[in-house]
């Protein structure tokens, strides 16, 4: 008996095994066989040239709009008209709200659905103090090192001028769209004032028109090589097709005040100490959402057999791999919903007891979580049931966008023509951007920058240092020449 039992045993473990490798060898590349594209004519010089000559204008926005030197925005658009003769004579330009940006290229079939390309024209500012940690001018745009060093250089103005000369490009090539194009440029994105925004208005001013867009694409991703020997060698073209909401919170104690000299056992901050460690302790939950799954099964298909062999097994190690992910930071923000408390006041002076003491705890919320969620979570889990909580301002996450579109297809077809070693995965964008904003008008809106990058110059972008490798602005606007192209035709 009990050696039929070992044997029943050892054959269930052998088919198991079997089921796996099955399952693993199902996990095949599957992407399209896309014909090569023809070459495409760019003039990278004046690219460079020109986001060089784009990040000497300070551009800077502030929630405080009395703050923001409008005389930039005013030269920015000067240079851009200066710069792209044959995009101004040939696209309607509005300049919407304080200084947005919205042209129009008519298309020839007026009864498509237009596409947007989204970008903004504002950056963030340099950080008080830092100032002579850059190598280089944080506003000269200079070229050196195989970079091109400056605030926009990454967030977004290679972006937004890798659009102008794409459609400068394809004007040049004398080309005609069928579907008509929209180029909208905000100019307070990195406010994130939401409805008060210059997309918002745009968003708005199309609706009004009874504009319904195919499909926005923004920035968000890019193109990241990931490569370990004998595992996995790809290129990954992250496409955010959802991003998280935000939330501030205020949640205030109260205490008699007093001075100091006579403290209680527990002052009003000392209070808020419980609040912050009741906050931190309890964490959101983290789980595999099936975007995620989805990411982790597109990149496998293109990876060695150990990768397929843990990715097919994704069912049943889905709470072994949320529970490993919550202990990295830039992981752990992908399967939860994240809080940060991020600011704290108490007494205006050193010996008087605090009547009063504040935290600001930022949340990043995942798609099916709301603001309100978030305060429920609040009152829930903070043990002080006297606290006070001041929402500050939030927005909900986005919707999520298909990857059965049009536009996710271009994107899947142009980067499987360009380089074999490219896999499009969609994924959850962690900041914030405001393509949501198109949401009323627009079901497929996407999140890609085409620069090849690496995760640690990613993490220059709002930082000193902030550059762009001059080796990966070329395909970013052949890149765009060619969706425009493939959305348009």
């Amino acid at each position: 008996m009990k050696k039929s039992v070992k044997i029943t045993a050892g054959a269930a473990a052998a088919a198991a095994l079997g089921a796996t490798i099955v399952r693993a060898a199902s996990l095949k590349d599957d992407a399209r066989e896309v014909a090569p594209l023809p070459e495409e004519h760019i003039v990278l010089e004046r690219y460079k040239r020109n986001l060089s000559d784009a990040i000497k204008i300070k551009t800077i926005s502030s929630r405080d709009h009395s703050k923001v030197d409008w005389s930039q925005f005013d030269a920015f658009h000067a240079f851009l008209e200066a710069r792209y003769p044959l995009f101004h004579k040939t696209l309607s330009k509005e300049v919407v709200s304080k200084a947005s940006l919205m042209y129009f290229w008519q298309g020839s079939d007026p009864s498509l659905d237009p596409i947007a390309m989204l970008a903004h024209q504002d950056v963030v500012p340099i950080t008080p103090g830092t100032e002579q940690d850059w190598s280089y001018d944080p506003f000269g745009g200079v070229e050196a090192e195989g970079y091109i060093w400056g605030r926009g250089a990454l967030d977004m103005k290679n972006h937004l001028i890798a659009v102008m000369e794409s459609i400068e490009a394809l004007l040049e090539d004398g080309y005609q769209p069928q579907r008509s194009v929209y180029v909208l440029l905000g100019h307070n994105e990195e406010t994130m004032e939401h409805q008060e925004s210059g997309a918002a208005y745009m968003c708005r001013t199309l609706a009004e028109r009874g504009v319904h867009l195919e499909a926005v694409l923004d920035e968000g991703g890019a193109n990241l090589p990931v490569s370990v020997p004998g595992l996995i060698d790809v290129d990954i073209v992250g496409v955010g097709i959802a991003e998280k909401g935000q939330v501030d919170y205020e949640i205030s104690v109260r205490g008699k005040g007093g001075h100091s000299s006579q403290p209680p056992k527990h002052t009003a901050l000392g209070q808020l100490a419980n609040v912050i460690r009741d906050l931190e302790n309890h964490q959101y939950k983290a789980s595999i959402t099936p975007l995620f799954e989805d990411l982790f099964v597109r990149a496998a298909k293109k990876a060695k057999l150990p990768v397929k062999l843990l990715v097919s097994n994704l069912p049943v190690l889905k709470p072994v791999l949320a529970r490993a992910l919550t202990t990295i930071p830039p992981a752990a923000c992908m399967v939860r919903t994240t809080t940060a408390v991020t600011m704290a006041q108490g007494s205006p002076a050193p010996n008087v007891l605090p009547q009063k003491a504040t935290v600001n705890a930022n949340f990043r919320m995942m798609p099916g979580e709301s603001v309100a969620d978030v305060e429920r979570h609040i009152r829930k889990v903070v043990r002080n049931k006297d606290i006070e909580i001041k929402l500050i301002k939030g927005k909900e996450p986005s919707k999520i966008s298909t990857t059965d579109s049009k536009a996710f297809k271009a994107i899947e077809d142009i980067s499987a023509a360009t380089d074999k070693k490219n896999v499009v995965v969609p994924y959850l964008v962690m900041g914030g951007t405001d393509s949501y904003l198109y949401e009323p008008i627009c079901e497929n809106i996407y999140r890609y920058s085409p620069f090849k990058l690496t995760p640690k110059l990613l993490t220059a972008t709002h930082g000193t240092n902030e550059k762009i490798p001059v080796d990966c602005m070329a395909d970013a606007v052949i890149f765009f020449k060619r969706y425009i192209k493939e959305m348009t035709k």
